[in-house]
């Protein structure tokens, strides 16, 4: 009988000590874990890889536009992004030519991921935007203001003809050859109304090569003046060269857009009656987010953000 009791007890303290110790190592483990915490503010999203994949571009805080996390943020940012905007099912408003066309419904988010830790795998549902390639666009859990149009259309044969001929000057007139101006390409062309008058605006991406080791890239905001001719209301030039390009390649401008400003939509999210444009900058190791809102009759850069996707 003795024996058994000293068996018994001698049991007993082996479950207590293995009780302690694996209270303690899961207790240690439950401290170094990131706390997630819930809370979703207004957003946007750009909307790429042919409807695919949203990643955020801003917050939006009283009427302007806050950047988000970063892709190369720290561990504990990015699952608290994931756990509120990236579960499964949540759908987004999709946006295209400033106005809701559809849905954005997130499948899947990996924040622990190598590359692309703040996006996510979506599928796209719309009966008039058709996402693919260059054709992207926006989506948000914002309330969506009715006061654009939802014109995004391609430029009419007289439009692209004036717009053309602007663009040649332009070229022209920061020092590229009348040859390669005539010889100019473009990546993207686009007739939009921010504002709902009826007067379409143009946002364009066009680019030459002065030479081989040479390429002239143009970005534009256009509108009609009073004289009913196509202006500027913001144009940005810039001349690349190879030493300026981290694979050493001009052809990755070509090929892929590197380097180029994209349009991705327009959106009116500060109540002012006049949508934001929203573009792209592809880089080698992440995107840069830009918005240019009119302010006193000029086109004017309010934001500029970044998102990192992982190393070349």
């Amino acid at each position: 009988m003795s024996y058994m009791k000293t068996k018994s007890f001698a049991g007993f303290s082996v479950f207590l000590l293995i009780f302690v110790l694996s209270t303690t190592v899961f207790g240690q483990k439950s401290k170094t874990k990131p706390k997630i915490t819930s809370k979703q503010k207004p957003i946007i999203f750009a909307v790429l890889n042919d409807g695919e994949r949203i990643e955020p571009i801003a917050e939006i805080t009283k009427g302007k536009l806050i950047e988000t996390i970063n892709g190369g943020g720290e561990e504990k940012s990015l699952l608290n992004f994931s756990h509120n905007y990236y579960k499964p099912k949540t759908t987004y408003n999709l946006i295209f030519g400033g106005a809701k066309n559809g849905a954005v419904t997130v499948q899947s988010s990996n924040p622990k991921a190598d590359c692309g830790k703040n996006a996510a795998t979506v599928t796209t549902q719309s009966t008039r935007a058709k996402l693919k390639g260059l054709v992207m666009g926006l989506a948000t859990n914002d309330a969506v203001i009715k006061s654009s149009s939802g014109i995004r259309r391609l430029p009419t044969p007289a439009e692209r003809g004036e717009i053309e001929t602007l663009v040649r000057a332009e070229f022209v007139k920061q020092g590229v050859s009348a040859n390669a101006a005539k010889n100019m390409k473009y990546h993207n062309l686009t007739a939009l109304d921010v504002d709902n008058d009826g007067k379409a605006e143009m946002v364009g991406t066009f680019w030459t090569e002065n030479s081989s080791n040479e390429r002239n890239l143009l970005f534009f905001i256009a509108e009609k003046a009073e004289s009913g001719k196509y202006v500027f209301g913001y144009s940005e030039y810039e001349k690349v060269t190879p030493e300026n390009v981290m694979s050493g390649e001009l052809k990755d401008l070509d090929e892929h857009g590197i380097g180029h400003e994209l349009l991705l939509d327009v959106y009116e999210f500060n109540g002012d009656g006049t949508a934001e444009i929203f573009t792209l900058g592809k880089a080698f190791e992440g995107y840069n987010y830009y918005a240019y809102s009119r302010q006193n009759g000029k086109w004017t850069r309010v934001f500029e953000g970044y998102n990192y996707h992982c190393a070349y």
